[in-house]
């Protein structure tokens, strides 16, 4: 009899979002490789129905499962694939582990604030009652392990992986610009921090494409900082995009730019890498960690600064930077990732020595 696991989606129903392409990548992947070994079963949303494809079981979320879970003592293990699942660990008695994506909470509300302190008591409990955690980066994982001790002998980390997909031949954008344009992927949020690529567009003819879901909040932000700057004609917020329309921008911009102020990892850093683009980031949080030494960085977002970083990263990659970019991406792999997290699935369920 195979053993039963099961994987948490619940939180992942919106697409265009970073924690969804993680849980349907991996997810998918962990049931390539492992199905035939392990019954794989899903916790998802009504409206994900067929979230994994064929070949997955699917167990459907309700309210009351916040407080009650009826299958509690139905799997030999859980992993719950992010922080923020409908319930926690205490509520199944099988082995189970948690995936932390960040601790972006701490870069976005001041310390002491109700908000944040709520926040972290909700994921003191989980990690508590969790068997195993993994943490996207190695930065994630000091940010737990400093914030949460007891972390320290159950925590490892699992890269994500990324898929490398191209637009089909002869697809176009609605907002396509036929010149030279940066582009932006990401919620529109003010963690984002894209109103600080605006300044990029003086004195030259280039475009800002913004793509994501949109905080119409922010997205005045970025609207202000363009009409500041004179170059409002020139910024375009698309709205979230297609799987096509994003590979077009990323085969087509002069740069992807990313200048987040919070990051756990930044799958559209390593997409954009595997397209040969240069890419320019913030030297915050994870980024320097999966960018490595084939990213250029933002030190701090003074105009200046950005301007020459940009200038200059730019005259560098012209000499064998695609190479560069694509060799770097080509280590983080959906199926590297999804043979981790089934070793480690075997390790837990592996019977004490």
């Amino acid at each position: 009899m195979k053993p039963p696991i099961l994987l948490t989606f619940d939180s992942m129903r919106f697409a265009n979002t970073g924690l969804h392409t993680f849980g349907q990548c991996l997810g998918r992947e962990v049931l390539r490789q492992g199905g035939g070994a392990l019954d794989i079963n899903a916790y998802i949303y009504p409206v994900q129905d067929g979230f994994l494809g064929p070949g997955a079981s699917y167990v459907r979320h309700r309210k009351l499962h916040r407080w009650f879970f009826p299958l509690r003592r139905r799997f030999d293990l859980v992993h719950f694939t992010d922080q923020y699942c409908r319930f926690g660990p205490a509520r199944v008695h099988g082995k189970t582990i948690m995936t932390i994506h960040d601790l972006n909470q701490l870069y976005e509300h001041p310390a002491g604030s109700r908000k944040l302190d709520k926040h972290m008591r909700r994921l003191q409990r989980k990690i508590a009652g969790a068997d195993h955690i993994v943490a996207i980066s190695h930065f994630v994982a000091a940010d737990i392990v400093r914030h949460f001790p007891q972390a320290r002998d159950k925590i490892s980390v699992i890269y994500n992986g990324t898929d490398h997909t191209c637009a089909p031949e002869g697809h176009r954008p609605q907002h396509a610009p036929d010149g030279p344009f940066l582009f932006a992927l990401g919620m529109v949020c003010a963690k984002k921090n894209f109103h600080v690529l605006v300044p990029l567009l003086r004195n030259n003819a280039r475009q800002l494409i913004i793509a994501g879901i949109v905080k119409e909040e922010y997205r005045q932000t970025i609207l202000d900082a363009a009409a500041a700057c004179g170059v409002s004609e020139r910024v375009i917020i698309t709205g979230p995009v297609s799987a096509h329309d994003k590979d077009w921008y990323y085969a087509n911009c002069e740069a992807f730019v990313f200048p987040s102020l919070a990051e756990g990892f930044g799958l559209p850093v390593i997409e954009a890498m595997h397209h040969g683009k240069p890419v320019f980031l913030s030297s915050l949080t994870s980024l320097p960690e999966i960018g490595g030494d084939a990213a250029y960085y933002f030190e701090h977002f003074a105009p200046e600064h950005m301007a020459q970083v940009l200038a200059d990263g730019l005259a560098h990659f012209a000499d064998g930077g695609a190479e560069r970019v694509r060799r770097h991406a080509s280590q983080f792999t959906w199926e590297k990732a999804g043979a981790a997290y089934l070793a480690l699935y075997r390790a837990c369920l592996a019977p004490p020595a």
